[in-house]
């Protein structure tokens, strides 16, 4: 691989969605907006938040829908660590596929959460409880 290009892997908690060679830019959202990603950059890491992320390999631009998660740097060597991800070669098929996989909660993270919050709700009370008596 010539040093102008990069190696990108998206890695899922199971599973490689994605690991290509000859990658020439990235495009990833973070909380502070879009930033890009040149064979030449500093190592460095960044959070991601959901969206589409975008490479272009083999003078093709690709898409892939990620979930939150971190993006690392190193060397020519590109690694994203995702919770889920989706590839497609139709960008606004995947912007849907963001929106519907992504932004809503199935129901069992709901009852999940309202157990949690339950439970931190309960915690609090009894340390304010150990502290009036």
């Amino acid at each position: 691989m010539p040093d102008t290009l990069m190696r990108l892997q998206v890695l899922l908690p199971f599973d490689v969605l994605v690991d290509v060679q000859g990658v020439s830019r990235i495009v990833a959202q973070t909380p502070q907006g879009s930033i890009g990603f040149w064979p030449h950059r500093l190592d460095c890491a960044a959070a991601l938040v959901q969206g589409i992320l975008t490479y272009e390999a083999e003078a093709r631009e690709c898409f892939v829908a990620v979930d939150a998660g971190v993006l690392v740097k190193t060397g020519a060597v590109v690694t994203v660590s995702v919770r889920r991800a989706f590839t497609g070669t139709d960008l606004a098929r995947l912007r849907d596929t963001v929106a519907r996989e992504f932004t809503t909660l199935d129901e069992d993270q709901q009852q999940a959460r309202a157990a949690m919050s339950r439970v931190e709700a309960d915690l609090m009370r009894r340390f304010a409880s150990l502290h009036d008596g």
